[in-house]
């Protein structure tokens, strides 16, 4: 008789503890901001598709793999400017476009190896 005491007097304090959780987070809370280091977002299988964290040397990265986890896309900013970077089905850079404080430049290339330099 006495452990039923214990029982119930523990699923008494759990159930005000949720209560006072979700009123919480239903009224209190901030829900406009999500604060994380990561965010990654996985397909149905678990596969991570899409990453945005910030690197450890305080770069903020964003990049888009396809169904294998190849990345695709990675679009990045630190403290000397930001990038993009577009690879084909071979991984390669199609498109390498780089805004930095020594200079600002768009590179394409094809599959041949050709690549066109543009600057301003």
């Amino acid at each position: 008789m006495e452990t039923l005491r214990v029982l119930i007097g523990l699923t008494g304090i759990n159930v005000v503890l949720v209560a006072v959780l979700l009123a919480r987070a239903s009224g209190g809370s901030d829900l406009e901001t999500v604060r994380a280091r990561a965010i990654e977002l996985v397909d149905q299988h678990g596969q991570v598709r899409a990453q945005l964290n910030v690197e450890s040397n305080g770069e903020a990265v964003f990049r888009l793999r396809d169904p294998k986890g190849q990345i695709r896309v990675k679009i990045g900013a630190g403290a000397d400017g930001s990038g993009l970077l577009l690879l084909d089905g071979s991984t390669e850079p199609g498109i390498h476009i780089q805004a930095k404080s020594t200079g600002t430049s768009m590179v394409l290339s094809n599959k041949g190896g050709q690549r066109r330099v543009i600057t301003p």
